[in-house]
């Protein structure tokens, strides 16, 4: 082990103490009124924080150190979040602490995982696929007959320009209240930047690649096969990961306007209107770890697929 990877260690294992510490102080427990003194220790801590994940951070830059370095910073926050909220006696209807957040998803785990399988497995998982497919089809067909792209490609964008808040009760009235009205709204968000991505990346192959594939005498599907998609595999596979982050934000707006008696969407709107913000911040983070999920995998899989480009070579080498 380097000295610097030791003296990183140190700084953690330091920090971790004095947080520990810190947090048993009455004040940490709003059982003392706040002194100078707690604040001076707060800001020590604070700046040995960040020292801390910045000496990480320096290390020798493979994947590994900067997965650690992200979940050392991501337990800080957490850490601050949870020492100030409780030390300021903020209301927990403006800012629940983590800890009662977790509370929360331990004690309605079944309920939220009910949530979950509605608006993700069903709306979001399969508007994702039917948006992205079907913006896949239509740029082939407007790339083969160019003069597809006088009139599909502006009726297309329209559909980029449609607010969501617009579109979200129509799609109820015309597919009732259950899952396949969030898909419908789904597949209206994500079939535009497909579309829009895989015309662009068609475009991405270089001229001399195009005429040598002339010169082989290769058919229109040889070349898109063997030359243009694998060059816009990059620009796909960044319309797929834009498109899961739409998806799962429209499908969860879409179930404000009429779901069933689940879906994240649903519960986030029915609890926030009970006050219970513990379980609305408990649907927060399951929408958010599952966008966060999903966009690792489409990341790992743009490494596996597309490894041959300069973008992705660099991201991989980073």
């Amino acid at each position: 082990m380097s000295r610097a990877a030791k003296t990183s260690l140190v700084l953690v294992a330091v920090s971790a103490l004095l947080a520990a510490g810190l947090m048993q102080q009455p004040q940490a427990q709003a059982q003392a009124p706040l002194t100078p003194l707690f604040w001076l220790g707060v800001g020590m801590l604070g700046l040995l924080a960040l020292v801390s994940v910045r000496q990480l951070a320096a290390l020798d830059g493979s994947r590994l150190t900067g997965s650690l370095t992200a979940a050392l910073f991501g337990l800080w926050l957490l850490y601050f979040w949870q020492l100030l909220v409780v030390a300021l006696e903020v209301p927990r209807v403006l800012l629940p602490p983590p800890w009662l957040i977790l509370q929360s998803l331990l004690d309605h785990g079944p309920t939220l995982w009910r949530d979950f399988t509605q608006t993700v497995l069903k709306a979001v998982l399969l508007g994702w696929l039917l948006g992205s497919a079907l913006g896949f089809g239509v740029a082939l067909a407007i790339d083969r007959q160019p003069f597809l792209q006088r009139g599909l490609l502006p009726l297309a964008s329209l559909t980029s320009t449609i607010p969501l808040v617009a579109v979200a009760p129509i799609a109820v009235m015309w597919f009732g209240f259950d899952w396949q009205s969030k898909a419908a709204v789904v597949v209206l968000m994500t079939f535009f930047p497909m579309l829009v991505s895989t015309l662009a990346g068609l475009q991405a192959s270089g001229k001399l690649e195009r005429e040598l594939m002339h010169s082989y005498a290769a058919s229109y599907g040889g070349t898109l096969l063997a030359l243009r998609l694998p060059v816009a595999l990059p620009f796909m596979f960044g319309a797929l990961k834009i498109n899961a982050s739409l998806a799962l934000i429209g499908a969860i707006v879409a179930e404000f306007f009429g779901s069933p008696t689940s879906g994240l969407g649903f519960r986030i709107s029915t609890e926030a209107a009970r006050m219970n913000m513990s379980l609305v911040w408990g649907a927060i983070v399951v929408a958010a770890v599952t966008g966060s999920l999903a966009y690792t995998l489409l990341l790992r899989l743009e490494r596996r697929f597309a490894f041959w480009h300069p973008s992705v070579r660099a991201a991989a080498g980073n």
